[in-house]
């Protein structure tokens, strides 16, 4: 299979942040899909916390008690989140946040694992910044359709999915990746 064949997810979490004597948790959830070049929706919502979202996380991302209050649990989006991800290889930039929260779900067997940052690190070593923003303006991809629609915003679970996307649609472009296999993908350093 080649990567112009291939079904990507893209995935990204917001969090209610980390406080002394608990850990974060998810307070939105986004996937959204990457096929021969092509974005389209998959899923967006808040996801309800057990825990008040801290003053440093919604400084970051705006999301408040309130908007979370009557969210779906994330054991309760499980169901969705299995569909949008069956069968497709997972993106993230710094994916390791995305595992972390996944974890609530073991023996999910979500996978293989694309990282934007690091592929960005490789292809792109000369970067100021390797943050996604960073590289999206660096790149001059903030004009891209999917970046440029009204609603998106930086710090927003489905925004900062889809600009995963648009970045690994760039790389695989800008490396003539189309027909190699997807292994090619998964960096590694040494």
């Amino acid at each position: 299979m080649s990567i112009a064949e291939t079904r990507f997810a893209g995935i990204d979490f917001e969090g209610a942040g980390s406080a002394p004597g608990r850990s974060d948790e998810p307070v939105q959830i986004a996937v959204v899909h990457l096929l021969d070049g092509e974005i389209t929706d998959g899923l967006s919502t808040y996801v309800c916390a057990n825990n008040p979202v801290t003053w440093a996380a919604r400084k970051v991302h705006g999301i408040t008690d309130d908007m979370i209050a009557n969210a779906p649990s994330l054991t309760e989006l499980w169901p969705e989140v299995r569909d949008n991800m069956t069968g497709c290889w997972i993106v993230a930039h710094g994916a390791a946040t995305e595992k972390r929260f996944l974890r609530a779900f073991p023996f999910h067997g979500f996978g293989p694992w694309v990282d934007t940052l690091s592929l960005a690190r490789a292809v792109f070593p000369s970067l100021p910044s390797h943050s996604l923003g960073a590289v999206i303006e660096s790149l001059g991809l903030q004009g891209q359709p999917e970046i440029c629609c009204e609603g998106f915003r930086w710090h927003d679970a489905r925004s900062d999915a889809i600009a995963s996307l648009v970045l690994l649609r760039h790389i695989i472009a800008t490396c003539n990746l189309r027909h190699a296999d997807p292994q090619i993908l998964q960096h590694r350093k040494a």
